[in-house]
């Protein structure tokens, strides 16, 4: 379930990708032409299976004739404030959706989820939205945006000084610990993972309704 989010993990959760790191930003990787940076904000992503939500009008029937509403979230996009003490983070997103039935007006609500993670596993926060499609008579198709932000303490966020000192501190040819990855020390790896957020977002589906995207 949590494939696609580890992907959009692998992504944000170690580091930020560009072609020079800014003042301040600690550089971990240095390649050619690109450097990884530990960024303060959180990795955000869709968990698998829960981008997409179908509902239909006889509960239990999950056939193509019974299908009433169909709708998956897209443009996942992105945004973060880290200059303050709470860093908040925002994502955006659009909810297309197609309705089976196209006679009448309907306004159709969708629930969807936005979950911080820490550290891959422990649940920070979590809170629950709703987004809402407008079908005209005869339409059978309809789209909307809708948002989701989070806060997360930056001291949470920032690695302690003594670990930033291991990964940085400059080493001599020829010294035993010239031929040491930092970032291979279990201690800085912990440190690493306490630091990393995800804001996962995603429709809030029932028992059902994921037990269908799974296994159609």
């Amino acid at each position: 379930m949590m494939l696609r989010a580890r992907a959009f993990a692998a992504m944000g959760l170690v580091a930020a990708l560009s072609a020079c790191s800014q003042k301040g930003e600690l550089v971990i990787d240095q390649g050619v032409g690109v450097a990884s940076v530990l960024s303060l904000c959180p990795a955000v992503g869709i968990p698998d299976y829960t981008g997409d939500i179908t509902t239909f009008r006889n509960p239990g029937d999950t056939t193509s004739g019974n299908l009433d509403i169909s709708a998956a979230m897209t443009g996942l996009r992105a945004s973060c404030n880290e200059a303050a003490d709470r860093i908040y983070s925002e994502a955006s997103f659009t909810v297309n959706a197609r309705r089976t039935d196209t006679r009448g007006a309907r306004s159709v609500q969708l629930p969807y989820f936005v979950t911080v993670l820490r550290g891959g596993s422990a649940v920070v926060s979590k809170r629950i939205g709703t987004v809402t499609l407008t079908f005209a008579d005869g339409q059978e198709r309809a789209s909307a945006t809708a948002a989701a932000g989070s806060y997360v303490n930056r001291v949470d966020a920032a690695l302690p000084d003594d670990i930033r000192t291991k990964i940085t501190k400059r080493r001599r040819a020829g010294d035993e610990e010239a031929a040491l990855d930092p970032l291979a020390d279990p201690e800085v790896k912990a440190a690493i993972a306490r630091t990393r957020f995800e804001m996962l977002v995603g429709f809030q589906l029932t028992e059902a309704q994921l037990k269908y995207n799974v296994t159609r």
